[in-house]
């Protein structure tokens, strides 16, 4: 059916509002909405469908259906790349650090006395101040900042020789 100016828009007034309040329904969303009774629009502008004026009314709401259906599948599968992605760079970031911190542990291992990784071991892991390490080892506040600064001196150095 060939449609002028007029009569598109006298189409377009005349059933707007049954498709927008049933796409509205359907995609909860009055802008989603808009657009796809707008897509609807243009799609018979452009195709022209040879359609009864009688039952124009019928195939305009089932072409809303359809495009709101198209337009909920789009966004679940937008919803599930999304969650895949997320999941893919959480298990990624996971193994990069579990890798940092298994290399971290072996450069402590092989790099620090006994005495520093016990300070370093209450300081950070057990979440003593200095003093409170100070005290747990029998020794000054000063040597314990001398012992951690040392220690991660020593892990900075080391490092970077590594990367």
């Amino acid at each position: 059916m060939d449609y002028s100016k007029q009569e598109f828009e006298r189409l377009f007034k005349d059933n707007y509002p049954h498709m927008y309040r049933m796409a509205f329904s359907m995609l909860e969303n009055a802008d989603d909405a808009k657009d796809a009774v707008h897509q609807v629009f243009a799609q018979v502008w452009k195709g022209k469908p040879q359609i009864a004026l009688d039952s124009i009314r019928g195939y305009l709401l089932a072409a809303t259906r359809n495009q709101c259906l198209h337009m909920l599948r789009s966004r679940q599968l937008q919803r599930q790349l999304e969650d895949e992605l997320q999941r893919d760079t959480a298990a990624s970031e996971s193994k990069e650090r579990e890798e940092l911190l298994q290399q971290l542990q072996q450069v402590i291992d092989s790099n620090l006395t006994e005495q520093d990784r016990r300070v370093l071991s209450l300081h950070y892991d057990d979440e003593m101040t200095y003093e409170e390490t100070a005290t747990v080892l029998g020794i000054s506040a000063s040597a314990v900042n001398k012992h951690i600064t040392r220690s991660l001196a020593k892990i900075r150095q080391t490092l970077k020789i590594a990367k």
